[in-house]
């Protein structure tokens, strides 16, 4: 098996963390979320279980998911 260098490794920590403090932000930007988290006429349609349920998959595939494509992206780079 062969090893990559540390910069593959830093970079996939670094687009791990990129993805999760992007994807958050980018879930509370939709008008579902704010209509959920009180952006509705008088509070209408509030449900801040959404912060439990839905919160924390944004943040694991916003983490998860650049991971993914950067080691698709290194295999299949090196197995040319």
């Amino acid at each position: 098996m062969k090893r990559h260098g540390d910069g593959v490794t830093c970079g996939g920590c670094a687009l791990s963390a990129v993805g999760a403090t992007a994807a958050p932000l980018l879930w509370l930007s939709t008008s579902r979320t704010r209509r959920h988290l009180g952006g509705g006429f008088e509070n209408e349609g509030r449900d801040l279980a959404v912060l439990f349920t839905e919160l924390p998959f944004v943040v694991l595939g916003g983490a998860f998911l650049p991971l993914l494509v950067l080691t698709l992206l290194v295999r299949l780079r090196g197995t040319r």
